[in-house]
Order: structure tokens, then C-alpha cells, then sequence
């Protein structure tokens, strides 16, 4: 396992306030007006692009219409755990809606080579034990994660009326029949009992607005929707030697870029890399999963290494743990952990406000081995200094690979940072400007990220989305999120929404989404077996539930607003919808023990309907 806590720079060997500066200074040149407008959807831009699926053709079908109990929008993590619970809870009349051609979410879209899960697989990855499955390595290639979204489809009979190749077009709850009216793209009329939301927030590409894209005569693509065709080769045999006489831009330095880079410049004639705000990262040392290792494995192995990951990411490690998982996301806090063992006073615990002092000065000296790093490794000095991450450490996803700053040693690679003219000057017909100077190329390839963070409408890309008396959700959560327990939300009857809203947070996003799918199934079953047709929270439960998640939480907007700008803080805009939501600040654990004693109790704050009465 990765541990770099030996190579780490001690507090005493940084300047903390110059670093500070210098954090300021690259986020000011970095930040731009019009915000997260800056960046465009992909369908606006690229005629059909957006719409057309380059993995699986899209077939004819008749419009469904139909009354069902469930209907699960999405079949990435969210809307497939959502599905497996409902199975579960016994509630087999669901049908799942999804724009792609299965399941897998951005596993499926992401097919760019070199795409590996860059959590530990081990952690990362939903329901191993239910399957028998354990992934092939410890950052599992993405093929083999979709693969493992058709196993729990096949195991739990999830393709069963699934519609793939289908958008929803709009939302609207009928008050008359208790049901929600459900429009799609395939003239589908449904009306749904229930309506589980499981459009997570990597499914809508973007792209920076850059002018001239349309100008353009060369080929063009977003890493989400990796052209094969013209690269050559395959997800499982990245050989793209279709490029071997190919000049290629590549637009971002994300964790996607981060990826496919190793693998273009190995094969592109020419390799431009174009930066804004660089990313961390570290040592990848990823390792096939040993066998023995595998054999011992205990039932409950996952949730207990799971435990064990959210403790030493956020909070809560504890005296003399070992740190199981051991990379860049826990070394922090295992070298808190550490550095606590070897003081005089010896381990005690740390107040909330001494714990994030002790985690403000490791992040310094964690971004300094990094930026140490990019020195020991790129040889041009100049590129080097330009590859270096300056920002706290929440600010940009962090990142790992073996062989990215490797490539910028190569004669056919060329970093072109844009972070002094705020991104992308313009595309021409023959290829990009930057600082005056024309570089031609026959490829440009966006790997600019998702709608994550931006409006919601544009996120769902669902026109309505309208409950109790035409309300729309859009207009209820314009001034950020109001819901009972991240889960419903009141006006709203019997919609579920799924996502890092107002719940418990859990560094492995999927068993955030096992969490949720299990909830929401459970209050199903419940308003089914309580003879109801609606449910709904209380506008005072909604109240209250907003006051103590507001109450409870760490303000994560003064360190949000100090970061570069990115899709974690919706690109430097004053007004933060924090990507991770408004998350139940006494954490995961305390998280699942309050809503146990919330059903314990009886549900207080729902209301439920049977009939025309309350």
C-alpha cells in the first residue's frame, strides 16, 4: 500500500504564510466573471453529439405507457443500488429510466483510455460480497467496473423492463390520481406511484465556451465519448495507433487527462496538454490484488474497510488503527495520526478546532511533497513549476498515476498553460490560439468534466420538474437545498431524490448511495404497507431539518472560496453550491444511528395519505 509519510517536509521547513499568498495569487489570475457560465453543454455546442451513444445503437421502440409503482431514473451507482433495494425490500414493480444504452452511469460513458477507479477499488466498488466478486486490482480499469454493474443487473434481474436510450423530458405530480406524470423523449406516458432520482452528477458533459468551436475543421470529441474509431484501438487494447501521424490537443488536467495522457503521447505525432489549474498527483503503485489475501477475507470485510477509510479521511482514527487503505485521500490524517503517537504528551483527542488547525498545516506540508514530486520527475524547469499544484488539497479532486509527469519528458509533449489568460483563448479552423501564436492540430479532445456543480436544471437537463400545485423544484431549491433528511422534500409527494444533499457523507460515494437506496426503499414499503398513496415531510420538518444540518456542519465556504477555481466551488461564484451538499456534520455513524431512531420512532415530520386524507 502507498505511504508517503516519510517524504513529507516537516511544518518547520515551509514558509505557511508565503504559501498562503501564493494560494491567493494563483487563485485571482485563475478566477473569471462569468463563473460557472463559462462553461457550455456539450448538445449546444456539437450538433447530436451529446444525444448519440458511440457504445450501443439505438433501437426503435414503441412509447410505453403504463401505470407502475417505481420509477428509478438513472442506472449509474445511484438508480442501480436504488433498483438492488428495492428488489430487496420485496417491490418488483419498478421500471428504471436511463439515457444510456445499460447500466454503469459515467462507467459506461467513460470508456477514454486508460480509465481506472481512482478510489480503492476494494472500497469504492458496491456490493462485492453480495456478488462474490473482488476487483482484479487495487484502481480497477473502468471495463471491468461496468462489467461488474452487469453482474448485479443479471444477479438481481435489474434489466427486466429497464428503458435505456431514454431521456426524461419533464416531471409533473398529479394531485387527482396520486401519481407522478412522466414525459420522456420516446413519447413514453407513464405514471408512477414513486419517483426515485438517481441522475447522479457525472452524467452531463461540458465544455469551456471557448470561441470558434465551431469553426473548428478538424475532429473534435469529450473524453466521455472517446472516438476509437479515429484513435484506433479499444478500451481493453489502448493501442491507438491511428494517431501515429496526428497532431492532438488535449483540453483540461483533470483526473480524465490525467489518464489518457500516458496513453496519447505514446502515440500522437504531437501532444499538446492544455492547462488551466494543474492537479496533485501522486504515486499511483497500483497492484494486482493479491490471491491470499483475497482467500482471508471474512464476511463484512468491506463495510468494516470502508469504516476504516472514512475515519481516516475525514474524521475519527483512533489511537494505534492502522491505516488499511494508505493513499493520498488518507494521508493526511494518518500522518496526524502519526505525528500524535510520537508527541510527549502522547495520543489524546483533539478539539474540532485543534483538529483543523493540525489539518490546515499537514495539507501545506502533503502539497509540498507533491510539488516536490513534479521536481524529482519533469526535467524542463519551467514546464515543472507550471505543473505544481498550488491549493489546499479539498480544492481539486486529488489524482495519482505512474506515468503523467513522466510524459511531459517526451520530445512530441508540449504543456500549453492558459492559467494567465483565464483558459482557452479560441479555437481556429485549423487549430488553437494561445498568446498570439497558432498551434495547428487535426484533434482536439475536451476532457473538461461534467455538469457537477452547476444549476440544476442544466445538471438533470429534465425541463420540469413540478410537484404539489405546479411547484417547481428547480424554483423550491434556487437558494440551496431544503429536504428532510437530504431524502424528500415537502410539496413534493412521494419523490425521492438521491445525491450529496443534506445526509450523511461517506468518502466512498456508492456507499453513500447503498445508504440512501436502502432508506428510500424502506419508506416505500412502509407507505405500501401503511394502506397510503403519498408521503411527504412536513413543511416544519423540512424547517427544522435545514436549521440542524446548518447547525451541525462545518462552513466549508471560507475554504471553498480561497480555492481555485473549479468544479468544487462552482468556479470562484460567490454564491457556493458546495459539490458534496450540506452534509450531517457529526458524521457517517451518527448519520445511520439517527435515522434508526427516526424509523424507531415513527417517522415524525412525514405525513402520509391515504386516499383524499392526510
Amino acid at each position: 500500500m502507498i505511504s508517503n509519510a516519510t517524504d513529507v517536509p516537516k511544518a518547520s521547513e515551509i514558509d505557511i504564510p508565503a504559501l498562503r499568498e501564493k494560494y491567493r495569487r494563483e487563485r485571482d489570475k485563475r478566477l473569471r466573471a462569468e463563473g460557472q457560465n463559462q462553461y457550455v453543454r456539450v448538445d449546444t455546442h456539437i450538433a447530436g453529439f451529446y444525444d448519440e451513444d458511440p457504445h450501443t445503437p439505438v433501437g426503435p421502440r414503441a412509447p410505453v405507457d403504463a401505470d407502475i409503482e417505481v420509477a428509478v431514473l438513472g442506472a449509474g451507482w445511484s438508480g442501480t443500488l436504488a433498483a438492488y433495494h428495492l428488489r430487496k425490500a420485496g417491490i418488483d414493480d419498478f421500471r428504471i429510466f436511463e439515457a444510456a444504452g445499460g447500466f454503469g452511469g459515467c462507467w459506461y460513458w467513460n470508456r477514454y483510455p486508460g480509465v481506472q477507479c481512482d478510489n480503492e477499488a476494494y472500497c469504492y466498488v458496491s456490493l462485492l460480497e453480495e456478488t462474490g466478486y473482488v476487483p482484479s486490482k487495487r484502481f480497477v480499469d473502468g471495463w471491468e467496473i461496468r462489467e461488474h454493474f452487469e453482474r448485479i443487473a443479471d444477479r438481481f434481474r435489474l434489466n427486466e423492463d429497464a428503458l435505456f436510450h431514454t431521456r426524461i423530458e419533464s416531471l409533473k405530480w398529479d394531485d387527482q390520481i396520486s401519481r407522478w406524470r412522466i414525459a420522456t423523449n420516446r413519447g413514453d406516458d407513464i405514471r408512477a406511484r414513486f419517483v426515485i432520482m438517481g441522475a447522479g452528477p457525472t452524467n452531463t458533459p461540458k465544455l469551456p465556451g471557448v470561441s470558434g468551436i465551431g469553426d473548428f475543421r478538424g475532429h473534435i470529441f469529450h473524453t466521455s465519448r472517446w472516438d476509437y474509431d479515429y484513435t484506433g484501438g479499444s478500451q481493453k487494447n489502448p493501442v491507438l495507433d491511428k494517431l501515429k501521424d496526428k497532431r492532438v490537443a488535449i483540453v483540461g488536467t483533470g483526473a480524465s487527462s490525467v489518464q489518457a495522457v500516458p496513453f496519447l503521447c505514446r502515440y500522437a505525432k504531437q501532444l499538446y496538454v492544455i492547462q488551466r489549474t494543474p492537479s496533485s498527483v501522486d504515486v499511483r503503485d497500483n497492484q494486482p490484488t493479491d490471491p491470499d489475501w483475497e482467500k482471508s477475507l471474512q464476511p463484512g470485510w468491506q463495510a468494516r474497510r470502508r469504516d476504516n477509510y472514512q475515519r481516516f479521511t475525514h474524521a475519527g482514527f483512533r489511537e494505534g488503527e492502522e491505516d488499511l487503505v494508505g493513499d493520498i485521500w488518507t494521508e493526511i490524517n494518518r500522518n496526524i495520526s502519526a505525528e500524535m503517537e510520537q508527541e510527549e504528551q502522547g495520543w489524546r483527542q483533539l478539539s474540532i478546532d485543534e483538529f483543523l488547525e493540525r489539518r490546515e498545516i499537514m495539507d501545506y506540508q502533503v502539497m509540498e511533497r507533491l510539488r516536490r514530486r513534479v521536481d524529482a520527475i519533469v526535467e524542463d524547469k519551467e514546464t515543472a513549476e507550471a505543473l505544481k499544484p498550488y491549493y489546499r488539497i479539498i480544492c481539486k479532486r486529488p489524482t495519482s498515476n505512474d506515468e503523467y509527469y513522466q510524459a511531459f519528458n517526451r520530445p512530441n509533449v508540449k504543456l500549453i498553460d492558459v492559467s494567465d489568460t483565464r483558459g482557452l483563448e479560441a479555437l481556429t479552423e485549423n487549430g488553437f490560439m494561445h498568446r498570439g501564436t497558432e498551434y495547428e492540430v487535426d484533434c482536439v479532445i475536451f476532457a473538461s468534466g461534467y455538469e457537477v456543480t452547476s444549476e440544476l436544471r442544466r445538471r438533470w437537463g429534465i425541463a420540469a420538474i413540478e410537484g404539489r400545485d405546479g411547484r417547481s423544484l428547480y424554483d423550491h431549491w434556487a437558494d440551496g437545498y431544503r429536504t428532510l433528511h437530504g431524502a424528500m422534500a415537502h410539496g413534493f409527494p412521494n419523490l425521492f431524490v438521491m445525491g450529496l444533499l443534506q445526509g450523511g457523507l461517506n468518502v466512498s460515494l456508492p456507499a453513500v448511495f447503498e445508504q440512501q437506496g436502502e432508506h428510500m426503499a424502506w419508506l416505500i414499503r412502509e407507505t405500501q404497507a401503511r394502506g397510503a398513496v403519498a408521503i411527504e415531510p412536513s413543511a416544519q420538518a423540512e424547517a427544522d431539518w435545514i436549521r440542524d444540518v446548518k447547525a451541525s456542519n462545518i462552513d466549508m465556504g471560507p475554504i471553498v472560496r480561497e480555492c481555485t477555481p473549479g468544479y468544487y466551488n462552482n468556479e470562484g461564484e460567490e454564491k457556493v453550491r458546495w459539490f458534496l451538499g450540506d452534509s450531517w456534520g457529526p458524521g457517517w455513524q451518527a448519520w445511520l444511528d439517527l435515522l434508526e431512531d427516526w424509523k424507531a420512532q415513527g417517522m415524525p415530520g412525514m405525513t402520509l395519505r391515504v386516499g383524499q386524507e392526510a
